[in-house]
């Protein structure tokens, strides 16, 4: 959800050079999820395009992180002329045995996905919720200025059942992309932290940059999956690579 980005203060670094346009994706933050939909990447880069096309955005950068990530690459490929550039931050794009993937996608299931939802879910999610942020934020720690989150947003039954079915759909969607990366023409700039502890950068951050001629990748070293948070500077110089706008990244390359 937009606060990803807000807490961090990335928008408002974006802000000082372009206009800047943040979603929340059905089901997170205050945008709805409506269940007569599967929303795959797919799915949420159609909804993205008809909201841009409201917003008379015609041609525009996109970033996506984590799982945002696969939605920007939808996007891309689906409408590559809406599409300048693209930054990839943090993202999963093969398909790759993934046990917790299962674990975490239980409470999207039918039913007792729903039970789950709003009896035990959120009960176990606060409390490894510190755990989770280690993770997540590792090898760093969990900066100061993410205390804005709003985490009692992120732990309701709607957003853990999002979240849920998320994970259910990591890997077939990935399945789903895999040949199709050399489509992209567009600047690309993938950006990493070295020691992401929720994706192994080499099978596919580096591997997505073999496949991309045109691509860049930047590993931050240090840095774990929350880059956003935890290298902000080094993700808005990755934006201003991708339009062309001299950033700190020339100097790194």
């Amino acid at each position: 959800m937009m606060q990803d980005f807000d807490s961090s203060g990335l928008i408002d670094l974006a802000a000082k050079h372009f206009r800047v346009v943040i979603f929340d994706r059905p089901g997170f933050g205050h945008s709805d999820r409506p269940r007569n939909v599967v929303w795959t990447p797919d799915a949420q880069a159609e909804l993205i395009k008809q909201a841009l096309t409201k917003l008379n955005v015609s041609n525009a950068n996109v970033l996506g992180h984590s799982w945002g990530a696969s939605v920007a690459v939808a996007l891309a490929l689906k409408y590559p002329d809406m599409t300048r550039g693209l930054v990839l931050a943090s993202g999963f794009y093969y398909p790759t045995a993934r046990p917790d993937v299962i674990a975490m996608g239980a409470p999207s299931l039918p039913v007792v996905g729903d039970l789950l939802s709003h009896t035990l879910s959120p009960l176990i999610s606060r409390a490894i919720w510190p755990l989770m942020m280690k993770k997540i934020f590792g090898p760093q720690s969990v900066p100061k200025k993410f205390e804005g989150f709003p985490k009692e947003m992120a732990l309701r039954p709607s957003q853990i059942r999002a979240s849920a079915a998320e994970s259910a759909l990591m890997i077939p969607d990935a399945f789903l992309f895999r040949n199709q990366y050399a489509d992209l023409k567009m600047p690309i700039v993938i950006i990493v932290g070295e020691q992401d502890r929720l994706i192994d950068i080499d099978t596919q951050s580096a591997r997505l940059h073999s496949e991309i001629p045109q691509s860049r990748l930047h590993r931050v070293a240090g840095n774990g999956h929350m880059i956003q948070q935890t290298a902000t500077d080094e993700v808005m110089s990755a934006i201003l690579k991708v339009a062309g706008r001299p950033s700190k990244l020339e100097a790194a390359e």
